[in-house]
């Protein structure tokens, strides 16, 4: 018997669109009202409600439109179009301050609506002339002039970049470049979707390849620039920089991305000196002084001078009251504690409909920071929890991929690998790479060796894991196939493993001072050592490696810059341990003494020891300033900065036990107890 499916809901609102184009507007109203009793997801009810909205307004019915649009706005209200048709309807009912301001939010949540920026205008025009609106009404028509400039698939991208559809925004823009392949702005937006999507040497081509075809273009300068500056790329991102404040020596934001530079190479004073200049030249208010506020603490706090960077962070959520990366930053001080106000305006804030979930989450982790100092680990856990659980959701990250990335190492990197290739590349000793998960003890490590007057200590490097990256290429369809990497490291030219060593000693050398070796702290590339045996094979690794719930738990407390997103689910963090300790088993059984593996207790419980092993494993004589540690003088950006510039303290070994009664799906993970 022939069978009849069901109309998807995506053709049922394909045809209520139709509908409102053929102005039949109580047809479509009543569809969306039957649909609405069918649908239980929330993404198709905002459709839906948004759908119903615009055919009462266009019914001429606006008191019905505003109860559909609040409707969505109780469901997302942070629906740009939806702020739009909200304009609308206000501008029906003739109540146009409410127009106004909902014009206001809609650009605020997107500012490629071109309608909302006419109506803007218009509203400008008519009210009574002043100076705050004259200027409104200028910057709604320069951005208004800008947008009209663009054809209308990038304008078409523009807009669903900002409501978040970047896979569908790279499909359209990717299509556009085929039959404009020299047109740079498309290339800055598929740049924009590729650094949005973490895709970054596809972004860092485009954005190079931009400038070689028109070197004028300040907006594709300037996000080469910064994307530069995020991965770490400091002596290129000072060629960019100043070229760009050589076309506008004015600008504060060159001069403050000059600064993040010169943070990056660890000329922290004269990074410290322009913030200041920065924060004394500028005579705007609120988000953009609060930020440069903000950097300058980051600095400050890299160079040690704790009291003054935590001046800087109060200093920048003063200015602007929601500011949740200033809260957040002064947790992660970790030594500062907040007051009973303070802890009172985060959480009124977490309540604020209106935050941008960033500012949210790190309030969230900023809260529990503080109830852990008071030892009310109950709330302290909730706090964390909500936090994780809110940055999870937005990630998009999925730990099989880890699992799997972990099992092509040990596939792929074997004996015969090693036996065949593992002596063609460069034979330098200089690096030292300290691997392992964040909050492990790493910076400890680094700290103890770069106390040696034979060691430099850098950062976080980010250059194996570039390579990585480019070795891995990318395949569309990853998530069903092997990558190119590691399976290629037995393929390509044996000529490129000396090559990409002297890359990366190249690379590497604006980050050292006049010591023969120096240190990489970049945890993850433990996932890269059959790599790097192969490019630098006279290389030292060392494993930090500490307590699986002491480190995981740590782990989950923490809110990262960037890069760990495997530690924001007590599931997650277990599986991404349990995955790193089968890699290390792995390296261990196929390369033999290429790592020295060290535990965080055992340097905590007897440090000359541990220090011994690790100054013998990298050929280097004992020196008294490596158990002196804490007095050693260096910039540290890392969470741990203050504890390290501490003698050794045991206190912070145990401490996840005061939250073992809320981790139990961490246990599970890690197979520390029988799987329910």
């Amino acid at each position: 018997m022939e069978t009849t499916s069901l109309p998807t809901i995506e053709s049922q609102l394909k045809s209520i669109q139709q509908l409102i184009q053929k102005a039949n507007f109580n047809d479509s109203i009543n569809q969306c009202a039957e649909l609405i009793k069918l649908s239980h997801n929330t993404a198709d009810k905002v459709e839906i409600y948004y759908l119903q909205a615009v055919a009462h307004r266009y019914n001429k019915e606006p008191s019905n439109a505003l109860t559909s649009i609040k409707q969505l706005l109780i469901l997302d209200e942070s629906h740009s179009r939806a702020h739009q048709e909200l304009g609308h309807i206000y501008l029906a009912l003739q109540q146009t301050e409410q127009a106004q301001q909902a014009f206001e939010k809609a650009v605020n949540l997107n500012p490629t609506l071109v309608g909302s920026w006419q109506e803007l205008i218009e509203i400008y025009r008519q009210s009574k002339p002043n100076n705050e609106q004259q200027e409104k009404l200028q910057q709604a028509a320069n951005q208004l002039a800008k947008l009209k400039t663009l054809p209308p698939a990038l304008l078409a991208v523009t807009e669903l970049i900002h409501e978040g559809k970047l896979l569908k925004a790279e499909q359209i823009c990717r299509h556009f470049l085929q039959n404009n392949k020299r047109n740079v702005d498309g290339m800055c937006l598929l740049a924009e979707i590729g650094i949005e999507l973490k895709i970054y040497d596809d972004a860092e081509f485009l954005l190079s390849s931009a400038l070689e075809l028109n070197p004028t273009h300040i907006h594709a300068r300037s996000q080469y620039l910064n994307l530069l500056i995020r991965l770490g790329k400091y002596k290129t991102a000072e060629q960019q920089v100043e070229i760009l404040l050589e076309k506008q020596p004015d600008n504060l934001s060159f001069k403050v991305a000059k600064a993040n530079v010169l943070n990056g190479f660890g000329d922290t004073d004269k990074a410290i000196t322009l913030y200041q200049q920065a924060i004394t030249e500028t005579t705007e208010q609120g988000q953009l002084i609060a930020g440069f506020h903000l950097q300058l603490g980051h600095a400050l706090k890299a160079k040690g001078n704790i009291d003054d960077a935590v001046l800087a962070y109060k200093k920048a959520y003063q200015l602007t009251p929601n500011y949740g990366d200033a809260f957040w930053s002064l947790a992660n001080t970790k030594t500062y504690r907040f007051s009973d106000e303070e802890i009172a305006q985060m959480q009124s804030q977490q309540n604020n409909d209106h935050l941008a979930l960033t500012d949210k989450i790190q309030l969230y982790f900023a809260t529990g920071k503080a109830f852990e100092d008071r030892k009310d680990y109950h709330k302290a856990f909730q706090a964390y929890q909500q936090g994780n659980q809110l940055h999870q959701a937005n990630s998009g990250f999925d730990i099989s991929k880890i699992e799997q990335q972990v099992d092509e190492q040990i596939k792929y990197c074997t004996p015969e690998l090693f036996q065949q290739r593992g002596n063609l590349g460069l034979d330098l000793p200089d690096p030292i790479f300290i691997v392992g998960l964040p909050r492990a003890g790493s910076t400890l490590l680094e700290q103890i060796l770069a106390s040696h007057s034979q060691v430099d200590g850098t950062m976080e490097l980010h250059n194996i894991l570039g390579l990585a990256s480019r070795l891995r290429g990318r395949n569309p369809n990853s998530d069903n196939t092997e990558n190119q990497y590691p399976k290629n490291l037995s393929e390509i030219n044996t000529d490129y493993f000396k090559r990409f060593g002297q890359q990366f000693i190249d690379e590497t050398q604006v980050y050292r001072e006049q010591a023969p070796m120096f240190i990489d702290k970049m945890p993850n590339n433990f996932l890269h050592i059959g790599l790097i045996k192969l490019i630098l094979p006279n290389a030292k690794v060392i494993d930090a490696r500490r307590s699986p719930m002491a480190c995981c738990f740590s782990g989950f407390k923490q809110l990262f810059a960037e890069g760990q997103d495997f530690s924001y689910s007590l599931e997650d963090i277990g599986r991404y341990y349990r995955a790193y300790l089968k890699l290390m088993e792995h390296w261990d059984k196929v390369l033999p003494g290429f790592v020295l593996t060290v535990n965080h207790e055992d340097v905590v419980d007897d440090l000359e020891k541990q220090v011994s092993r690790m100054l013998n494993f990298c050929g280097l004589e004992f020196e008294q300033a490596c158990i002196d540690f804490h007095k050693t003088k260096r910039n540290i950006k890392t969470p741990s900065s203050e504890q390290v510039r501490q003698p050794i303290y045991k206190s912070a070994t145990e401490q996840w036990r005061h939250f073992e009664p809320y981790l139990e799906p961490l246990k599970k993970a890690l197979k520390l107890v029988a799987s329910s």
